[in-house]
């Protein structure tokens, strides 16, 4: 859900379960300074990047629990829950420039995560979707 304000871009995020809504997360463009810098790309796309770029110079990132990440997950992607990413960053994302490409089951919880990070101070983030869409590999 986005608000728009003169030049200024929103975005509220309700992050909640069955009983409703347990936190509020914003981000966005404040004062006329960019804080979500990320991008969006497509399953395919990503599937692409990570064939041909050998060398290892970006984290796979999925943000779903650590219970559907045993289950199966990207090869040589990292857990970190969506739910778990607040107001700190996360420990095992030390360096806010690093490439971070950011997955979650279907989409919803990467965009969410991908918000955060931005809002955190991280500037190389892309958002490819959901393994749910993923015709590659699995790594359990």
């Amino acid at each position: 859900m986005s608000f728009y304000s003169d030049e200024n871009e929103i975005s509220v995020s309700i992050i909640g379960g069955a009983d409703g809504p347990t936190s509020v997360f914003i981000a966005g463009k404040l004062g006329g300074e960019d804080t979500m810098t990320y991008k969006q790309i497509s399953m395919d796309e990503a599937k692409q990047i990570f064939e041909s770029d050998a060398d290892g110079s970006y984290i796979i990132l999925d943000v779903r629990r650590a219970d559907e990440f045993a289950r199966g997950h990207i090869p040589g992607a990292i857990n970190v829950a969506n739910e778990s990413i607040g107001a700190e960053a996360p420990a095992e994302l030390t360096d806010k420039n690093q490439l971070i490409y950011v997955y979650c089951r279907s989409g919803n919880r990467s965009k969410q995560a991908t918000e955060k990070l931005a809002a955190l101070g991280y500037t190389n983030i892309v958002e490819f979707g959901g393994i749910i869409d993923w015709t590659g590999e699995i790594e359990k």
